[in-house]
């Protein structure tokens, strides 16, 4: 009876700590994703409390700017050209470019090449999405990135530039009744044009300004950090130069029609110099008969003695 009791409690004991174990590992685990999950809470809270703050009776026209490190450069800018149209934005820039570092060809065989590029690639974008969006498209950029240099969220108070705005549009509307008052003259005219224009102008601003509260503007810059490597494969060149380097027959066939081309130019540059021919002959002939003369003289006189 008393082993039956002993084995009874130790088997009570196993089971007590089986349960304690497993237990543990599940509030363990719950702990761990909790954790996961409270970090991306805290990621996307921290931006978007940022991105879309408000106060009341106050107006702020917000601007952001990214710096980062992502995995592929292409991949990377088509997703968040696609976020940003999703999000009711538009995209005004995205110069997208890739950047040599060192490019070699190292020939394969007789006829064939391989062209090899290592390069880095780079985008600076800038895009625009209602303010409202603001905070869901920076959190949507961070999905892409591999490491993030920098990001700034810039909301600027224009709460009194808006206020102003409306006095100098009350302002100028009271400048145009006065000056319809004026007996028409040149100096009216010239007036009533500068009114105008200021008028134009201050319109100009009010609707800038409207654009901007309604959408924020996002420059983007983005790159990978090591270097890529493609590879291109192209003509052997070298074996190309070399196939058609040197022709004999071909070269031979050439150089004879060249002969037989410069003995006819060098015919018709004699036909083209016929006068000096002749005053040279002429001159020659009578310089040799001079020279005749000058010999038969001494011979005569040698002779004769």
């Amino acid at each position: 009876m008393k082993t039956k009791y002993i084995t009874l409690s130790l088997s009570a004991v196993l089971l007590l700590g089986i349960y304690s174990c497993k237990k543990v590992e599940a509030t363990t685990s719950e702990y761990k994703s909790y954790g996961e999950e409270a970090d991306s809470a805290a990621v996307a809270d921290s931006v978007s409390s940022v991105a879309s703050m408000e106060v009341k009776d106050k107006k702020f026209i917000k601007t952001a700017d990214v710096n980062m490190e992502v995995k592929d450069v292409y991949t990377a800018t088509i997703a968040i050209e696609k976020s940003v149209q999703e999000l009711g934005g538009f995209v005004t820039k995205s110069n997208l470019q890739s950047n040599v570092v060192d490019e070699n060809t190292y020939n394969t065989s007789d006829t064939e090449a391989m062209l090899i590029k290592k390069y880095k690639s780079e985008n600076t974008m800038q895009v625009r999405v209602p303010t409202e969006k603001l905070g869901e498209l920076l959190t949507s950029i961070n999905n892409n990135k591999l490491f993030l240099n920098s990001r700034s969220i810039n909301a600027e108070d224009v709460t009194a530039n808006i206020k102003y705005s409306e006095l100098e549009a009350k302002r100028n509307q009271k400048t145009s009744e006065n000056i319809e008052k004026i007996k028409t003259n040149k100096d009216k005219i010239s007036l009533d044009d500068n009114n105008m224009s200021e008028g134009n102008l201050q319109k100009l601003n009010t609707l800038s300004m409207a654009d901007n509260l309604k959408y924020s503007t996002v420059d983007i810059y983005i790159k990978e950090p090591k270097l890529r490597i493609a590879e291109i494969a192209v003509t052997n060149t070298s074996s190309i130069d070399n196939k058609y380097r040197y022709n004999f027959i071909y070269d031979a066939k050439d150089g004879f029609v060249y002969g037989f081309y410069l003995i006819q130019r060098i015919i018709v540059g004699l036909i083209n110099i016929w006068p000096v021919l002749i005053i040279a002959g002429v001159v020659i002939y009578f310089l040799r008969k001079r020279k005749n003369k000058k010999v038969e003289q001494p011979n005569n006189l040698e002779q004769n003695s």
